[in-house]
């Protein structure tokens, strides 16, 4: 009979729970930094010469 070496998983576990402590506090950390909701994380960087009809895109000079 082979003996099984129980430290070795008493190591995996410890380790699967460190990971899910440090889910955790990152996401409570991103809650506070970003509030409730959803929230992208890869926002798109759109070019300022992008051509957009938007109002609130076209400054301040134009009259509605």
């Amino acid at each position: 009979m082979k003996k099984t070496n129980s430290s070795k998983w008493k190591t995996v576990g410890l380790i699967n729970e460190m990971l899910k402590a440090n889910r955790k506090a990152s996401r409570e950390a991103e809650f506070q930094l970003l509030g409730p909701g959803f929230h992208s994380r890869t926002i798109l960087h759109r070019s300022a010469k992008t051509y957009t009809r938007k109002v609130k895109h076209k400054g301040a000079d134009v009259d509605l």
